[in-house]
């Protein structure tokens, strides 16, 4: 069955310009100290540089790890974000209160490996410490039309993550990256994300920030929509996760007013709202302190 017109969901992406063009003359009134806190605390702190080390990720848990001393009065992130072979490291050093570890698997960034290789990665992120596992939607299969085999493939991880869960007495969160730069048109965005939804993702994420064109108010905008046609539809809540050239504060507070608009503010929250980013902490925390800061 054609994905679009099971969940009753086609993009009017003429109505959907008209929404973003009013969410943005509107970000002036939204943006607040209080809501750059709560952008603060949906992030997932991200590290995914080829020069990455283990003392490096030790340097970053650290910083966290003090960071509520450092700064009292703001959250903490909602995770933080490594390579999964990187996760032990972040494991053993990481004790900051409610922060999750995740790590990137299933061959990240380009989802292109055998499924038995993309599954043990992610077992084995998930023996490392990881809480949550972000996974790229298997693009080689879904461009050639084989939706049934992409979403095997995520159906596979989400069944060996669930297994594991049971093992190590955590229940590990799943979220499936369609890259939508890719994807580009509204209707392949929307399949790509009833598919993942479909197949067991806990979240829908834009973008691995790896390629030329990350997320987009656009992209996020219809991805909302399918996560809400989705919740009617079957009745199981799915997070929404921006990811990549998320940088100022002013753009995290597009993506927040665009999950407010679309979903509503219970999905204001980390169960259901992230942001993957690198600089974007910074700069949030130098909007909300008025000066430069540059503590991650």
């Amino acid at each position: 069955m054609d994905l679009l017109s099971k969940y009753g969901y086609a993009p009017d992406k003429e109505a959907i310009d008209r929404s973003l063009d009013l969410i943005a003359k509107n970000l002036d009134n939204v943006v607040s100290t209080d809501v750059l806190k709560e952008c603060m605390s949906m992030m997932d702190l991200t590290s995914l540089h080829t020069t990455d080390t283990t003392a490096s990720i030790e340097r970053l848990a650290e910083k966290i790890n003090a960071f509520q001393t450092e700064y009292p009065g703001y959250p903490g992130p909602a995770s933080v974000c490594v390579f999964a072979n990187l996760v032990p490291a972040l494991r053993k050093s990481l004790i900051a209160p409610g922060v999750h570890i995740t790590g990137v698997a299933g061959s990240f960034p380009t989802a292109q490996s055998f499924l038995e290789v993309k599954v043990k990665e992610c077992e084995l992120a998930v023996e490392g410490g990881a809480d949550e596992i972000d996974v790229v939607l298997a693009l080689n299969a879904f461009f050639a039309g084989e939706y049934e085999r992409a979403a095997e493939e995520i159906r596979a991880i989400r069944q060996a993550l669930d297994n594991l869960a049971v093992k190590v007495g955590r229940k590990i969160i799943l979220k499936v990256i369609v890259e939508s730069g890719l994807l580009v048109t509204p209707e392949r965005i929307a399949e790509a994300s009833f598919l993942a939804m479909e197949a067991g993702a806990d979240f829908i994420k834009t973008s691995t920030g790896k390629v030329e064109v990350n997320a987009t108010p656009m992209a996020a905008y219809v991805m909302c929509e399918c996560v809400k046609a989705f919740c009617q539809k079957t009745g199981r809540k799915v997070g929404f996760k921006a990811a990549g050239g998320i940088s100022s504060a002013m753009d995290a507070v597009c993506y927040y007013s665009i999950v407010s608009t679309v979903l509503g503010k219970e999905w204001l929250n980390k169960g259901l709202f992230r942001f993957g980013v690198s600089r974007l902490a910074n700069n949030l925390m130098s909007a909300i302190e008025q000066k430069t800061v540059a503590y991650f």
